[in-house]
C-alpha cells in the first residue's frame, strides 16, 4: 500500500501537469488574444473550474478505508461547508478572494482547535 502522503505528492503532480498547459497557453502564442470570446472564456474558467471541483469532493466526499484496505466513499456534511458557503458569500459582496478564504480557514480552524469538528 502507498503512503497517503505519496499520494497527495503524486496528486499534485499530476494536477500540475493538467493546469500548466491551460495557464502557459497565453505566454507560449502570442495571437491568443485573438481567439474568439468564447475560447478566451472557456480557458479563463479552466483554473477555477478544476480547483472548484477539488475543493468540492474534499468538502463533501470522505473516503473510509476497511480493514480489508478496501475504499468506500460516502457523503459527507460539516464545519467544511459551513466555511465554503463563508467563503463564497464574501467573495461575491466583496470581491476579495483572499478575504474569503482567510474566513473560511479561520472558520475550519477555529472549529477544529475547540473540538468542534
Amino acid at each position: 500500500m502507498i503512503d497517503p502522503a505519496v499520494d497527495l505528492v503524486v496528486l499534485a503532480l499530476l494536477m500540475g501537469l493538467v493546469t500548466y498547459p491551460s495557464r502557459a497557453l497565453p505566454l507560449l502564442f502570442a495571437h491568443v488574444g485573438r481567439l474568439p470570446p468564447r475560447a478566451l472564456a472557456y480557458l479563463r474558467l479552466v483554473g477555477p473550474a478544476v480547483l472548484a471541483a477539488l475543493a468540492a469532493v474534499n468538502t463533501m466526499v470522505v473516503v473510509n478505508t476497511a480493514p480489508d484496505a478496501a475504499r468506500s466513499p460516502s457523503f459527507y456534511v460539516g464545519i467544511e461547508w459551513l466555511a465554503v458557503v463563508v467563503c463564497a458569500a464574501i467573495v461575491a459582496w466583496r470581491r476579495n478572494l483572499l478575504l474569503g478564504i482567510g474566513a473560511a480557514v479561520a472558520i475550519v480552524g477555529l472549529a477544529k482547535a475547540f473540538a468542534l469538528a
